[in-house]
């Protein structure tokens, strides 16, 4: 078996509610938390506001014979599980898409971006 402790990037591996999905390319995701905004008056800096902020994956797919856009637009309370090659484990629970995504023939993929109230990493 070869030694992967060094490995940080490459393999990743999304399904959302069990279904996998062929991840062609570009992943990202932001763990959720708060929001800041700084508040200012014409005296001084005052401090900050916060509140939730959403976490959110987003993913570069393939348009495989099998996916359903219609179905990946439609996504609502979805659980987003991906596995990355540096060991981590990324969960989004309770996740929905937002806009509709777009297929390009040229090769086959689609960009689709699920927000949720919960996303982790272990």
């Amino acid at each position: 078996m070869a030694d992967t402790t060094n490995r940080l990037a490459g393999t990743c591996y999304l399904s959302a509610d069990g279904v996998s999905y062929m991840l062609a390319g570009d992943f990202s995701y932001k763990v959720s938390g708060v929001t800041r905004e700084t508040l200012t008056g014409l005296d001084a800096v005052h401090g900050y506001s916060e509140k939730p902020g959403a976490g959110a994956i987003s993913a570069s797919l393939r348009d495989g014979g099998n996916v359903s856009l219609a179905d990946i637009n439609a996504m609502s309370n979805v659980t987003v599980v991906v596995e990355l090659a540096n060991g981590k484990t990324i969960i989004g629970r309770n996740m929905w898409t937002l806009e509709q995504s777009e297929s390009k023939a040229a090769d086959a993929t689609f960009e689709v971006k699920w927000e949720g109230p919960s996303v982790t990493e272990s």
